[in-house]
């Protein structure tokens, strides 16, 4: 065992002896030693249970015979720190996490590993600690919470409350309304309860073979989830003890396949655009080579079959784990040839993704949508190039009107999140126009902060089907509307996003893939020659450091390793 090397030989005395402080016994040095990677905060809904999680698969890796070690990672709360200055300690919190599961599970030299993430940049952040470490580890996420709900009965959840913002500034709600959804918007434990950016990471978890079936979908704090915890604790077990388990290691799972089949999931059922830059900092760990043009390739052959709150706001992660989960959707999206999902890709738990979901069916194709009958024959993403965007931008296309798939509008220009928010909410923003929000980048911000507050202000003031938005940014999976994110390269490199003057007509197609500032070669010369960074004041030693060292959106914003 990989342990033995903090626990055999006569060398290794002292070793014992402080293990035996923990409360081993002589039998325990012959057991495997398990690390639980917990997430658990007090200030996250999904996270602040996590502890109880951590006791139940404590108590399952004894009972399976392994000796259970559990160890804490950092969390941010993304909704909680948006539309202020914590929100550029979101992005970066992931390169932590990742360090501190790398760092606890190498020091200690544990042979393997579960992980419990729930939300936001916990879930890749632990991904990515796992692929350096590269022992067999099983996840399981917290859970869902379920969908809130109005007085008279409407769903509501997370976005609900930040679209309630814009229409109470602009007089179209009541203070009483406001106060209801924001009573009811969250009503308990789990990740926000639509496919915004946790739920899409813990859905994905499933497609790349990681995790057990229902690991995105079954709710948080149920009598199902609780077994789903149980059965990922003995399984791990299992693998820590079985002999020539190198074939489960961590990068043996996820490698080449597994991320195809997580961007062929994410684009059949609308996935937050953030875990465009996930998935592609996780291949980075990987080492898988992965293009982000090919994610085009990939929405040409799947099917957009699950539209979830935010693109459809009467779904939720609930109403996907009814109508067959995402197996289901696994199943569905397979029917469309044998090229589509690598099926004989090897899942966790010892099946291939093929034998994991023979059997899955759709339960309710109101929810889960046929092939024939899907909200569109192309994926829920889409990555645009362009001028604008020469190594690429993002654009949720699920959560888009028709009308806006081809859009022409005239720039109105801020060089911050909160300069942006007050220009929208003083009505500068008119219909027909064309937000550019920039220096907001991974280097630029620095931080790369998501923005759920400006697109849902402008959904809010009733402008989502004639404006739209576009940053070197990013946004909140509960975004929606033509909100095109991760422009790259950033203003902070000198991208021409940077360059763009109020008036200027930008256009995009989401079709033919394409992001362009319409204005001739000779006057953008002009504008470079004169151009003058705009640079956000950092006092951060950490942000400061990041900044430094940190890629761009369309390399995942991974931090350089050499300089």
């Amino acid at each position: 065992m990989r342990s033995d090397i903090i626990k055999k030989g006569f060398d290794k005395a002292p070793h014992r002896s402080l293990l035996r402080a923990t409360g081993l016994k002589d039998e325990d040095f012959d057991k495997p030693f398990i690390g639980i990677a917990n997430s658990y905060i007090d200030i996250i809904p999904g996270h602040f249970f996590l502890h109880e999680y951590g006791e139940i698969v404590k108590e399952a890796i004894r009972e399976a015979g392994g000796v259970p070690f559990v160890f804490n990672t950092i969390g941010v709360d993304d909704g909680i720190a948006m539309g202020h200055d914590g929100m550029l300690y979101s992005l970066p919190s992931r390169e932590i996490i990742a360090d501190s599961i790398e760092t606890v599970m190498n020091a200690h030299k544990l042979d393997a590993m579960i992980c419990i993430p729930n939300c936001d940049k916990i879930v890749p952040g632990m991904i990515m600690g796992a692929l350096r470490v590269n022992v067999p580890t099983i996840f399981v996420s917290g859970g869902p919470m379920p969908a809130g709900h109005k007085k008279d009965g409407t769903p509501i959840d997370l976005a609900t409350a930040f679209e309630a913002v814009g229409e109470f500034n602009d007089g179209k709600m009541s203070e009483e309304e406001l106060k209801d959804i924001e009573c009811n918007a969250c009503p308990s434990g789990g990740s926000c309860s639509g496919m915004f950016t946790a739920n899409s990471m813990n859905t994905l978890c499933e497609a790349m073979g990681i995790a057990l079936p229902g690991n995105g979908t079954v709710l948080a704090m149920t009598p199902e989830r609780i077994e789903m915890v149980k059965k990922a604790a003995k399984r791990i077990v299992e693998l820590a003890k079985m002999e020539n388990n190198e074939k489960y290691n961590f990068k043996n799972i996820l490698n080449e396949k597994a991320v195809h089949n997580a961007f062929v999931v994410d684009m059949a059922m609308g996935g937050s655009s953030n875990t465009v830059l996930h998935m592609l900092a996780i291949a980075r760990e990987a080492d898988v080579e992965y293009k982000i043009e090919n994610i085009n390739k990939i929405a040409e052959k799947v099917a957009h079959i699950a539209k979830i709150s935010p693109s459809l706001t009467t779904v939720h992660m609930k109403d996907i784990d009814d109508a067959g989960g995402v197996n289901a959707v696994m199943k569905e999206v397979s029917r469309r040839g044998d090229d589509i999902l690598n099926l004989d890709a090897l899942t966790i738990t010892g099946e291939t993704l093929g034998e994991r979901i023979k059997d899955a069916y759709i339960k309710d194709t109101s929810i889960i949508h046929t092939n024939e009958n899907a909200y569109s024959q192309v994926g829920g993403l889409s990555i645009l190039f362009g001028n604008l965007a020469e190594e690429g931008a993002v654009i949720k296309a699920a959560g888009i009107v028709d009308s806006m798939r081809h859009f022409k509008g005239s720039a109105i220009c801020f060089n911050s999140q909160p300069e942006a928010i007050a220009g929208i909410m003083s009505h500068k923003v008119k219909p027909g126009d064309v937000v550019v929000i920039r220096y907001e980048g991974p280097k630029g911000g620095p931080g790369m902060q998501e923005m759920l507050a400006p697109t849902a202000l402008i959904q809010g003031m009733g402008l989502g089907e004639s404006v739209a938005l576009i940053t070197d940014g990013r946004f909140s999976g509960a975004t929606k509307g033509a909100s095109i994110g991760h422009v790259s390269p950033e203003a902070a490199e000198g991208g021409l996003i940077a360059l763009i003057e109020d008036g200027d007509e930008i256009e995009l197609d989401v079709d033919k893939h394409i992001l362009r500032l319409n204005v001739d070669e000779e006057t953008i010369a002009k504008r470079r020659a004169a151009y003058k960074p705009y640079k956000n004041e950092v006092k951060s030693k950490w942000l400061k450091r990041y900044q430094l060292l940190v890629s761009n959106a369309s390399n995942g914003a991974v931090l350089k390793t050499e300089l």
